[in-house]
């Protein structure tokens, strides 16, 4: 373990000191992230400006939702998309070879190397709307603390589907057109689930869990949601994290290297 940490370490050191070289990008990070806030907020603003509530979410229990799904796009930003996007021009190139010759996993090295700081305005907006939303309705520690358990939850699911999506590329080299379809989906939990009708629930739930990206840490974190959720997304984030680890063995038995 110490190992790992030692790497990592030495990742994100370099990864980091190559992402400020540009550091108007930053600037540029930011008001992409306001303006992607501003879209949800508005979004959200359209079905309450009369009156109208979801059933069981006023205007400030919604805007935790919102803030849980910022959070989640700053994580992508920092952690998936400068790694998992990578797998394919990996495969590609036949650099993957390397990979696979080093002394560590091939899925850490592929999941860990690079880290990103455009997504930090989106960490921080996020848990600025979650602090807001929160102190108008008179959460607690407690509330935020227990909230926190189902967003690992959510995401391990989302690295997991991410990188499971990634995987593919061992057969299919452009697969950057799925992992915009799944971004396009994960983009239904800006909102509660009884935003939709119950078809789109069912689909959100059991289908693509998009509904235990955010919906569920909500409910968990305004105090309304069941044990057997937070339960249910533990098991589904531990099944799809084991599930992603097998395929990427089972790809690689497929996989033919640049030397070959």
């Amino acid at each position: 373990m110490s190992r790992y940490c030692r790497v990592l370490k030495l990742f994100w050191g370099a990864a980091l000191a190559a992402e400020m070289e540009y550091r108007v990008n930053f600037l540029l990070a930011v008001l992409s992230s306001l303006g992607n806030l501003a879209g949800s907020i508005f979004g959200l603003f359209l079905f309450y400006r009369k009156g109208y509530n979801f059933t069981g979410w006023n205007w400030d229990s919604a805007l935790i939702v919102v803030g849980i799904f910022t959070l989640l796009q700053g994580f992508s930003a920092i952690f998936l998309a400068p790694n998992l996007n990578r797998i394919v021009r990996h495969v590609q190139e036949g650099t993957l070879d390397f990979i696979l010759l080093k002394p560590i996993r091939s899925q850490f090295w592929l999941s860990t190397n690079n880290i990103s700081v455009w997504g930090i305005p989106d960490l921080v907006f996020g848990l600025i709307i979650i602090g807001y939303a929160g102190s108008r309705l008179g959460l607690g520690i407690g509330n935020y603390l227990l909230g926190l358990i189902p967003v690992v939850f959510g995401l391990v699911v989302l690295y997991s589907l991410w990188f499971i999506l990634g995987a593919t590329s061992v057969w299919f080299v452009k697969i950057y057109n799925a992992t915009e379809v799944l971004r396009g989906l994960l983009e239904a939990g800006r909102y509660p689930m009884v935003a939709y009708p119950a078809t789109f629930r069912l689909f959100f739930t059991f289908v693509v869990p998009v509904a235990f990206l955010t919906t569920v840490p909500a409910q968990t974190m305004l105090g309304q949601g069941e044990v057997t959720w937070v339960i249910g997304a533990g098991i589904l984030a531990l099944l799809l994290f084991l599930i992603s680890t097998w395929f990427w063995r089972f790809a690689l038995r497929f996989y033919t290297s640049a030397s070959s």
